[in-house]
């Protein structure tokens, strides 16, 4: 198995997991997956509906950022 197969399953595993949605920190932390959008287009390819939103999060110098949270479809 292709380390990027591994992690498309193992990121799907986490959206199963996480009715909330992930982004790429989740991802990072919990898999070591840096390619987050990567994974997801790959997942989408297969077929699976994954919404995407834009959250806003601050980062570690307390500024307000904007970023991908994404979830399986219901």
């Amino acid at each position: 198995m292709s380390v990027q197969r591994s992690q498309t399953d193992k990121v799907l595993r986490l959206l199963l997991d996480r009715w909330d949605g992930i982004t790429s920190l989740d991802a990072i932390t919990e898999l070591g997956c840096t390619r987050l959008a990567a994974r997801i287009a790959d997942l989408k390819s297969e077929g699976h509906a994954i919404h995407s939103e834009m959250v806003k999060v601050r980062n570690r110098d307390g500024q307000e950022v904007r970023v991908a949270r994404y979830r399986l479809a219901a």
